[in-house]
């Protein structure tokens, strides 16, 4: 599949009738809410991780170095924490831009805090994209984040925004966290 998915997007749900929607956010979407929402509640999604797989060529670095961001991971068992916001079906003329690098939208089932459910949507990298970078030691995707840098900053400030946002969740996410650890500690030995 190609890593622009803008248009195969635009054909995959139909909002027609459709005031409003719930959108399920675990990576970037938690703290670059660069989007109008009519509700925002943390929420988690069953069956899935949270991991650093897919390549960044359009927002966190270039196609001659690509960053790395976060994609989900099918998980029996697991658990992703994230937000979720109710947006009007408007909004995914500017998020199917946003996530055009790969990301396909998919319907999920969300659990909010309160242990009520929703319907909704969430952006997936699957391994079928050619943006879709795969597993790599914790260290040696650290490495690549420092190095990384695109249009929309460095690929490092990607990583520990997330961390920290994760954190302000109340959050634990292993592979995140591993992969912060390594970045700070090899800045820390750079210095």
């Amino acid at each position: 599949m190609a890593a622009n998915t803008i248009e195969h997007n635009r054909t995959r749900q139909n909002f027609e009738g459709v005031s409003s929607i719930w959108l399920f956010g675990y990576g970037s979407l938690i703290y670059k809410v660069d989007f109008p929402f009519l509700e925002q509640r943390p929420a988690r999604i069953q069956g899935w991780e949270r991991r650093f797989w897919q390549g960044s060529h359009d927002h966190r670095g270039t196609p001659e170095a690509p960053g790395r961001v976060v994609t989900l991971i099918e998980s029996p068992g697991a658990a992703c924490k994230g937000m979720a916001y109710r947006v009007s079906p408007a909004v995914f003329e500017h998020l199917d831009v946003r996530e055009k690098n790969g990301y396909l939208r998919f319907a999920t089932t969300m659990t909010f805090e309160d242990g009520s459910h929703a319907e909704g949507l969430v952006y997936i990298a699957t391994e079928d994209n050619e943006a879709f970078l795969g597993h790599a030691p914790d260290a040696e995707i650290a490495r690549q984040i420092a190095g990384a840098v695109g249009p929309s900053g460095p690929n490092s400030e990607y990583l520990l925004r997330l961390a920290e946002s994760l954190r302000m969740l109340g959050d634990v996410c292993p592979h995140t966290f591993a992969i912060e650890t390594h970045l700070r500690s090899d800045a820390d030995r750079d210095s």
